[in-house]
């Protein structure tokens, strides 16, 4: 049976992902940013709620794990290196563990560099990832514990995953990020199209997640620092310092 992903958005710019195995009828919340909002959808959709797989420790990605568990009485699993601030944990997972929904499996890869122990689950026979807060279309998170060379060592993770990979991430800033990619890579043909598609969702109301691994490694300015024109532009000797280029840039760009 196909794997069952249903997206909603909750608080001001998350969203929600429940995954559903419909032969095992287990389903899991990738993070848990608003419990009500997750209840509520798991029973409008007649799905029980059996896990929780938290990607990082931020209260709008584990705030709601006390909540649900509560309720459902499902199991927590979260990042080791993150769950000392995580809530109800079950179960710690690092790089190259596997977590089961039903008969799939999902492999953990270390995506540490926004939070220290940010993890992100991807489920290869359903070809999808979930990244949490680690990429975005577009950009990817603000480099708040870790180090450049860490965060590239992540993406670099990231990149290396079959390019038909769907790619979930948890909030809806692609307008902000593709201002910025236009500002940072200003000769991507490839980049310019996406953006423009950007902006035509989103008049139409219309979400920008998911998006693939193949639109990002053609389009994503951070993706990119591994190339030589993007290293030629913002003066990194390694892909590690034109990624902390690109990074100090994003966080101060209007």
């Amino acid at each position: 049976m196909t794997l069952k992903i249903h997206q909603f958005p909750c608080l001001s710019d998350n969203y929600g992902f429940l995954v559903h195995d419909p032969a095992s009828g287990e389903t899991a919340c990738i993070d848990t940013p608003d419990a009500p909002a997750y209840l509520r959808e798991a029973e409008a959709k007649g799905w029980r709620i059996t896990q929780i797989w938290n990607t990082h420790w931020h209260p709008d990605h584990a705030g709601g794990n006390e909540a649900i568990k509560s309720a459902t009485g499902c199991t927590v699993i979260a990042p080791e290196d993150d769950a000392g601030k995580i809530a109800a944990v079950d179960r710690t997972v690092a790089q190259g563990d596997t977590v089961q929904l039903g008969s799939f499996d999902a492999t953990v890869i270390d995506v540490g560099g926004h939070t220290m122990g940010h993890c992100a689950y991807h489920l290869p026979t359903a070809s999808v990832a979930f990244v949490g807060d680690a990429l975005f279309p577009l950009g990817c998170g603000r480099m708040f514990e870790g180090t450049p060379p860490q965060f590239w060592a992540s993406l670099s993770r990231l990149k290396a995953l079959p390019p038909e990979t769907t790619l979930y991430s948890a909030h809806e800033y692609t307008q902000s990020n593709a201002r910025f990619a236009l500002f940072a890579d200003p000769d991507n043909a490839a980049l310019a199209g996406y953006a423009r598609g950007v902006d035509e969702k989103r008049s139409r109301g219309e979400w920008t997640v998911p998006t693939t691994l193949a639109a990002e490694l053609a389009a994503n300015p951070f993706l990119r620092a591994d190339d030589a024109e993007m290293a030629s532009r913002w003066g990194g000797s390694s892909p590690e310092e034109t990624f902390a280029a690109l990074r100090k840039a994003k966080d101060t760009f209007r």
